[in-house]
């Protein structure tokens, strides 16, 4: 029994298996757990941040496209013949200040002069020629 006593020495076996069963537990929550749970927590913050900063270029190029851009301060009605040549109407009123008033007085001309076309043209800053808004 003495040579069976030394083969088994329970003590031994009963330490090794608590180290074993306690690192393999601990190896267990480290995968299982810990690192998964870091990773995550992390895309979840980078993610945010990627969609926060995609939201801020979106904003910042449409304040950018949205801005109130240069507009004409004066409008004029140019009355065209139907050959297309600029010409002459006496008595209608051709300087405008604002596009709405100067459209109204267009669609006004029409009906009383069918025969002609008119434009509404504004002079640009970058621009050598007129530049024409509507024409009807």
């Amino acid at each position: 029994m003495i040579t069976l006593q030394k083969i088994f020495d329970w003590k031994t076996y009963t330490f090794t298996m608590l180290a074993v069963i306690s690192f393999s537990s601990f190896i267990a929550v480290l995968f299982g757990q810990t690192i998964p749970g870091i990773i995550i927590t992390f895309f979840k913050i980078a993610g945010e941040y990627v969609i926060l900063g995609t939201v801020l270029i979106f904003a910042f190029t449409w304040f950018l496209r949205a801005r109130p851009h240069n507009r004409p301060k004066n409008y004029k009605v140019i009355p065209l013949d139907i050959f297309g040549k600029k010409s002459i109407i006496n008595g209608i009123r051709t300087e405008f200040k604002t596009h709405d008033v100067a459209w109204s007085f267009m669609k006004q001309y029409k009906q009383t002069y069918p025969l002609h076309n008119f434009a509404l043209v504004s002079d640009l800053e970058n621009s050598n020629k007129p530049t024409i808004f509507k024409y009807i």
